[in-house]
């Protein structure tokens, strides 16, 4: 048995499907990859990042709402000022721009329309793995 798990894909609680969508492709770089508001849900992806939006309707029987949060790991600083600068410059709700944070993360958070959070970021953990591993 593989005891490995693939990537997660959050459910996203949203208020119109349609709006979320079209907020997350033209401000985060999503796709629409299928549905819409009048079914519910719909799946959106960018590269192996994906994600499930429902509406009050589909989460109605399991009472689940907005706001969450998402965590999205990138491989480097670059990564995450990079997203930051292409995210701002799309017009996306940004609630606090990159900083190294005293627990060992590079990151950024940013808000969608229903106020769910994205907080991308880079462990700073991992640089120090690799340029120990480099001196051995």
């Amino acid at each position: 048995m593989n005891s490995e798990l693939p990537a997660a894909v959050p459910e996203v609680p949203v208020s119109n499907i349609d709006e979320a969508a079209a907020y997350y492709a033209n401000c985060l770089g999503f796709a629409r990859d299928w549905g819409d508001e009048r079914g519910g849900i719909a799946g959106i992806s960018n590269g192996d990042c994906r994600l499930f939006l429902a509406n009050s309707a589909f989460r109605e029987m399991r009472g689940n709402s907005a706001p969450v949060l998402i965590w999205i790991n990138l491989n480097s600083r670059d990564e995450v000022d990079l997203l930051h600068r292409a995210w701002s410059g799309n017009g996306a709700t940004i609630v606090s721009a990159p900083e190294t944070k005293p627990w060992n993360l590079h990151e950024f958070t940013a808000a969608d329309l229903d106020g769910n959070l994205l907080r991308v970021f880079h462990d700073l953990a991992s640089e120090i793995g690799s340029s120990s591993d480099r001196q051995a």
